[in-house]
């Protein structure tokens, strides 16, 4: 029954899982990220308000007892604020204890919107925001397609926070690749630690294999490019350096625990950065013995 609400495949953030996810807008408005497959087998569209109030109508009957909505698809934070308001208010009406509403956005959606704007979205009960900053290297984004600047992504995030609008920040380890590596995680971490948002996760990269040609291509057109694959242990080296250069002027929640990631981390930055870079280094540690060993074991074979 649930299916039948849903323009398939969907999606959504890892922590919304057991939430209500009310379906405002069709695909990505944006979709051009090379190293993104989400979107790709639709053409983004805002659904009407009736449309979308008819499917949470229907959503209410099924869960009543849903206190958490998530808005998909890709960005519905691109529709006007207007439109924005009306959704939430139909959410307010027809699920009277919901405590959070939230959706992913782009650092573009919320510099298109006003201070004023984003304030009158957080009191109408919009309080969380899920952005893919992906990297704080401006050569990184211009290689990815990411449609955005460091100082845009510092604006847009410290635009929110000042609304009161929570932002979840994603990054992506080895989006640079064996070249760059240093200086996507440097830019990052100077970019995580001016803006400060309340949650950034890692994600290390995976690219499907339809975009990888895309991507590599890309990716070596913006200042000769050479795309090299990273290692596991390449990506422990680089999310390392992001704990280690990461000086937020106030606390983030962080967290490595998606299953593309090497090592599940969980702490509050700065507070609790030795004992993760400690969780780093044994982590890194175990790697090299475990490939010692099997290097060993592949001899004693030959």
């Amino acid at each position: 029954m649930f299916d039948r609400l849903y323009d398939m495949p969907l999606f959504r953030p890892p922590s919304e899982g057991d939430n209500l996810i009310w379906q405002v807008t069709i695909g990505c408005s944006f979709n051009r990220c090379s190293f993104c497959s989400m979107y790709r087998s639709k053409e983004f569209r805002a659904r009407s308000l009736a449309e979308a109030e008819a499917d949470l109508t229907t959503l209410a009957r099924l869960w009543p007892e849903a206190r958490r909505i998530f808005l998909a698809d890709g960005d519905a934070f691109a529709l006007p604020t207007d439109h924005l308001l009306a959704l939430c208010a139909i959410a307010r009406r027809l699920f009277p204890g919901v405590s959070r509403i939230s959706a992913y956005a782009t650092p573009a959606n919320l510099l298109q919107k006003t201070p004023e704007e984003l304030t009158a979205l957080r009191q109408a009960g919009l309080s969380l925001v899920y952005v893919g900053i992906e990297s704080g290297d401006a050569v990184t984004l211009r290689r990815i397609t990411k449609g955005a600047s460091p100082d845009g992504i510092v604006t847009a995030v410290i635009k929110a926070r000042d609304a009161g609008i929570k932002v979840s920040a994603t990054v992506i380890l080895g989006l640079s690749g064996e070249n760059d590596w240093e200086r996507h995680i440097r830019g990052t971490a100077e970019v995580l630690s001016a803006c400060a948002p309340t949650y950034v996760s890692t994600l290390q990269l995976h690219l499907e294999e339809e975009r990888i040609d895309d991507f590599i291509t890309r990716f070596q057109r913006v200042e000769r490019g050479v795309f090299l694959p990273r290692s596991d242990q390449g990506m422990l080296e680089e999310l390392e350096l992001l704990i280690d250069r990461l000086h937020p002027q106030r606390p983030i929640i962080f967290r490595s625990n998606h299953v593309s990631n090497t090592v599940p981390l969980a702490g509050t930055l700065p507070k609790d950065r030795q004992r993760l870079l400690a969780e780093i280094g044994m982590a890194r540690k175990a790697w090299s013995t475990h490939r010692d060993l099997t290097t060993r074991r592949r001899r004693r074979l030959l």
